[in-house]
This record gives structure tokens, C-alpha cells and sequence, in this order.
């Protein structure tokens, strides 16, 4: 693997471990895959969206895995729920290969700043109108919210790269009543099973090679550093401060897909 890296520039490979640092911390305080940091910089550094992509969903291995076995250890992850959570994930993410071979980036992007959007709102709003009136609390219902939120947030978030905290996050908030501190963890440990799945689909499909592989691997390795302090930051952080962050992740997602829509429609 150390061949294959030399390969890169040395700004590229400084641009790897900056990247895989901050996603990291994102992951840990967040429960993101770290995603929505890494395919822009890796657009930037001037990588193309399918291998941005392949890329981003590689690393999310290495960060998800670390900052889930730490919340197990701190008590902090109900592997109960995030069994249920994780099976929606896998078979959702197990699609994207397929999705991103049918789909156009722009039609991938403009459903996933939708989706952004709708979640967004959903989350904010949580301040004026709180959850649903009823939020579900019976076993077999709860369960099947996990699996369904799994699958549907693996579709699409995993097919651009994206963990899927962020689209979990108000579903979970809005159905099942999760703070937004409850559901990091979950959201991490979902990120286990779709980026499994998902580096498999893209494998099939023949996005990633050697090289990007070992640029994942970089960047991972450098995401689990930044994982623990992002889980030490969570620890210390209010729900209301740890929401605005979330907030403002969204905020950042938004502008960078809206970004990337119209800088493609004008190109």
C-alpha cells in the first residue's frame, strides 16, 4: 500500500490526513459518516464524484467501526436497536453500486438535497412542535422504524457517499421521540453496516481500485484519531449546543450540494 500512496503528491497525501482528521470528529460528535466533509475536498483535490464517492465510503469503515466500540464501552449504544438499524442500512447501502450505475450525478444530488432539506426542517422544527403526538414506543413498531429508516437512508445516502446521520437524525427524532445526542450513537453504529455494504456494491461495480482504496485506508486511519476526540467533545457538549452544531452540518450539506447542482447545471 505504501507503493501506491507514493504515488499521490505530497499535497494530496497532506490533504488526506487533514480531511480524514476532520471527518473523524465529525463522525464521533455527529454519528455522520464524515461524508459530507470528504466527497467536497475530495472534488477539490480534484477527484471525480464516482471515485470522491468510493473513497469517502471506504474510510467510513475505519471511523464508524472505532467510535461505535467506543460508545459500546462508555454505555452509550443500544446494540438492540442498532441491530435493527444496521439491517436497514445493509440492505439498502447493498443497492448503491446499482443506483449509482442507473442514475445521474445530478439526479443523485438534487433527491439527496431534497432529502437534506426536508430533514432539516424536520429537525428544527422539533424546537416549535416537538415530536410526533404520538411517538411510537411498541416493540415490533419501534423495530420496524429502525429497519425502514436503515434502508431508506442507505439507498441514498451511501449511493453519494454520505453516512447517513444526517437523515436519520429526524426521522428517529420525529418517530421515535431520539434527542439528537441519543441518536449519535445509533447513527454511527448504522454507519457500520451501510459502509460495509456499500464498499462491496461499488467493489462489484468496479468504482474502487487499489489506489483509491489506499486513499480510503489513509484517510480512515487519520478519522479514527479524530473519532475519539469528537466522542470526548459529545460527552461535554449540551443538547441544545450539540443540536446547533447538527444544525449548522445540515446548513453545510445543503450549501455544498446546492453548490454542486448549480455549478453543473451552468458548466
Amino acid at each position: 500500500m505504501v507503493e501506491v500512496i507514493a504515488q499521490f503528491a505530497w499535497w494530496e497525501i497532506l490533504g488526506f490526513v487533514v480531511v480524514g482528521l476532520v471527518s473523524g470528529v465529525a463522525a464521533g460528535f455527529f454519528g455522520i459518516g464524515g461524508g459530507t466533509i470528504i466527497v467536497p475536498c475530495m472534488l477539490w483535490l480534484g477527484f471525480p464524484i464516482q471515485h470522491a464517492i468510493g473513497i469517502s465510503i471506504v474510510q467510513m469503515m475505519f471511523a464508524s467501526v472505532f467510535g461505535s466500540a467506543i460508545n459500546y464501552k462508555k454505555g452509550l449504544l443500544d446494540l438492540r436497536e442498532g441491530a435493527f438499524i444496521g439491517l436497514g442500512g445493509m440492505i439498502g447501502a447493498s443497492f448503491s453500486g446499482v443506483v449509482l450505475s442507473l442514475c445521474s450525478e445530478l439526479v443523485l444530488s438534487v433527491a439527496f438535497l431534497t432529502l437534506t432539506i426536508v430533514s432539516f426542517y424536520r429537525f428544527a422544527a422539533r424546537s416549535k412542535v416537538g415530536t410526533s403526538e404520538n411517538p411510537i414506543r411498541q416493540g415490533w413498531q419501534k423495530r420496524m422504524i429502525l429497519v425502514l429508516a436503515g434502508a431508506f437512508t442507505g439507498v441514498f445516502a451511501i449511493s453519494l457517499g454520505i453516512g447517513g446521520g444526517l437523515l436519520i437524525a429526524p426521522i428517529l427524532g420525529y418517530y421515535l421521540g431520539y434527542d439528537s445526542k441519543r441518536v449519535v450513537p445509533l447513527s454511527l453504529f448504522f454507519v457500520v453496516f451501510s459502509s460495509v455494504a456499500g464498499s462491496f456494491s461499488l467493489y462489484h461495480m468496479e468504482v474502487i481500485d487499489s489506489k483509491l482504496f489506499s486513499a480510503a485506508v489513509l484517510i480512515g486511519c487519520c478519522s479514527i484519531i479524530g473519532v475519539a476526540s469528537g466522542i470526548a467533545l459529545i460527552a461535554r457538549a449540551s443538547a441544545y449546543t450539540h443540536r446547533i452544531a447538527l444544525l449548522c452540518v445540515y446548513c453545510f450539506a445543503i450549501v455544498m450540494t446546492g453548490a454542486n447542482i448549480a455549478d453543473k447545471a451552468l458548466g
